[in-house]
């Protein structure tokens, strides 16, 4: 019987060889046919469709808006998508290991990570105050809806009475603060308690249970991994559709939601001349959908080696941009109802980020009848889209570490997200303090900013230049039965990175520093946020750097070793290695197509001797039994 040759062998294998024969079934797969699908919507469907598109569109031409959304959406969103989706389904790997394609650029991976985590933390506490707003719309009377509570001041007014029988305002309501904006600043954040960034006061107690709370709900749905977060998605990424619906229909018939919705979609042509609109729609398609920040590639790592993820990318894409349009209609309806009642146009009604969902919308809500009911349902449907958004993060996290140390943290995944969820509670905390909304808004500012750019940029090329744009190609038919036409080659080798890189430079042309409300981040801040976006970059060479010292001859001869994929790349399951790829799994029997790959692809110095031998004695072998 042939003996495997070493250079075949992991380390952790040389003792157990049978270790790595159970290897995708210990990972696991999706249960069903469309854990995967609803996984995916519910992570690219999340908060930033309610408070981010509508605003977007409305402040950048309407109507006019959804041509470069859609032009967007073509060259960037959907090939981007396809493209991590593929990665990750035809090796069944998570983002560190994936780079098995080629070690070079395993830096990409670490810096995703990165991201991820700052991201995950401080999403984890957007979603404890939609618990913190759930809980208070438990009651018969909204607690924002009056002035003479002890966080009101005295410029609090309710706006909703101000409105005469001759429509004139009997004073001037830009001295005044509604009890909404009150509430949410001085009651939920009490931001008065703080004297800025550095010193961010007391811990919230009640925003600490919130916090606590978020993190357990998490971390129970991602238990058992995929198999456990992909029922809960069931729930999660269809209930929202339901409500927005309702919220909708609610919308549309109150008195002046024409308004608010001829407001937000009547297009004016005028803006497409302006770059920022194109680079905005480029943005929100780029955030929306999620790509660079792993989870794609995760989520696509636990399917079946022929799911037909070409279709599941355009009812995901597709999807994911009908939903943002829909949310806001749901969203400007109402905003032009609130502008009839007090007044005013409706662009000063109207605001974006989480000004929208915790002080303009529990406003509206509070001029409805049953209103509790109908802020319960909002802040319902926040929750449901934040969480599968969450769970996304936290899995990703989880899959890249756990499949890069397999041997010690697969039979102990369940413990080790236990772990990731303590800590990441623990680093949150900071946002639960007095001036924690400073901290969220520099983490929110920084953490996936031109970092994520980078990182979605090296991915592409180290995909398309240096592993060759015609083996992926080669690959995705392998699993999928076609290779991918002109459109997705087109956009891979040039489009998307180039709209990417445009960006980039857009983006710190015109680099604005964070601020929050009146107040301006100090100059140490600021430093701390455009640290923190390098330091993702800066895991990119630094991985290059270990890539190179692993290998062996001159310096030309290592980063060409570096960037070649290693010899267990392909497809997990044995089943699934055609071509190219039959037989270079450890442990498989025959090592002679091996050989081909290792003369076709160049081989490891150290380890060619050892090959051409093996590759001899094959030959012999088989001339003595003819």
């Amino acid at each position: 019987v042939p003996v495997t040759p070493d250079l075949l062998m992991t380390p952790s294998d040389q003792g157990d060889v049978d270790l790595d024969v159970d290897f995708a079934a210990d990972r696991g797969n999706w249960t069903g046919k469309l854990d995967f699908l609803l996984s995916c919507i519910g992570y690219c469907v999340g908060l930033g469709n309610v408070w981010r598109f509508p605003y977007r569109a409305y402040t950048n031409g309407g109507g006019a808006f959804l041509v470069p959304y859609f032009l967007m959406l073509a060259i960037c969103g959907i090939p981007l998508f396809f493209l991590e989706l593929s990665l990750g389904q035809f090796s069944s790997l998570g983002p560190l290991a994936v780079w098995k394609i080629s070690p070079l650029f395993k830096g990409a991976g670490a810096a995703m990570l990165l991201i991820v985590g700052l991201v995950a933390i401080y999403y984890n506490m957007i979603i404890a105050y939609v618990l913190f707003y759930l809980f208070a719309s438990l009651t018969s009377t909204l607690p924002w809806e009056h002035c003479g509570n002890w966080w009101n001041t005295e410029r609090c007014l309710e706006h909703r009475g101000t409105k005469h029988g001759n429509g004139a305002l009997p004073l001037n309501l830009s001295s005044t603060v509604s009890p909404s904006e009150e509430y949410w600043s001085r009651y939920v954040l009490h931001i008065q308690g703080s004297q800025g960034i550095g010193s961010p006061g007391e811990i919230r107690w009640n925003l600490c249970l919130c916090l606590l709370l978020a993190w357990v709900i998490v971390f129970l749905c991602i238990l058992k991994g995929v198999k456990s977060s992909g029922k809960v998605v069931y729930f999660t990424a269809t209930f929202p559709y339901l409500i927005l619906l309702m919220l909708l229909v609610r919308g549309v018939t109150l008195p002046g939601a024409w308004k608010g919705i001829q407001f937000y979609l009547t297009p004016q042509f005028h803006h497409l001349l302006s770059s920022k609109v194109w680079i905005e729609a480029a943005l929100q398609i780029f955030y929306s959908l999620g790509v660079g920040f792993g989870g794609l590639l995760t989520f696509a790592s636990y399917n079946t080696f022929h799911q037909n993820i070409y279709r599941d990318t355009f009812i995901v894409t597709l999807g994911n941009a009908i939903t943002s349009i829909l949310a806001g209609f749901a969203i400007f309806s109402v905003l032009g109802y609130m502008s009839q009642e007090l007044g005013v146009p409706v662009d000063q009604v109207a605001k974006a980020g989480p000004g929208l969902a915790f002080v303009v919308y529990p406003q509206a809500m509070t001029m409805l009848p049953l209103s509790p009911f109908w802020s319960f349902l909002f802040f319902f449907m926040l929750l449901t889209l934040g969480l599968d958004s969450q769970f996304a993060f936290l899995e990703t996290i989880v899959t890249a570490v756990t499949d890069e140390f397999p041997y010690y943290l697969r039979p102990k995944k369940a413990v080790f997200s236990g772990l990731i969820c303590v800590s990441m509670y623990l680093m949150g905390l900071i946002l639960t303090t007095d001036g924690g909304m400073y901290w969220l808004v520099l983490l929110d500012d920084y953490s996936a900013s031109f970092g994520l750019m980078v990182v979605v940029i090296t991915t592409c090329l180290a995909v398309t230049r240096v592993y060759g744009i015609q083996r992926f190609c080669r690959d995705i038919h392998m699993m999928l039965g076609f290779k991918p036409g002109l459109y997705f080659r087109a956009c891979w080798l040039f489009l998307s990175p180039a709209t990417l890189l445009a960006l980039l430079v857009y983006s710190i042309v015109k680099y604005q520093p964070s601020e929050y409300g009146s107040y301006r981040f100090p100059a140490w801040a600021e430093l701390l946020g455009i640290l923190m976006g390098l330091l993702s970059c800066l895991m990119i060479p630094a991985g290059m750097l270990l890539a190179v010292l692993r290998q062996e001859g001159s310096l030309w001869e290592r980063l060409q070793q570096a960037s070649r994929p290693t010899m267990d790349w392909g497809p997990s399951l044995e089943e699934n290695r055609t071509g190219m790829y039959v037989a270079t799994l450890a442990g498989s029997q025959s090592p002679k197509p091996l050989m081909v790959h290792m003369r076709k692809y160049g081989g490891i110095t150290s380890f060619e001797n050892t090959a051409i031998e093996v590759d001899r004695e094959i030959a012999e072998e088989e001339e003595s039994m003819m």
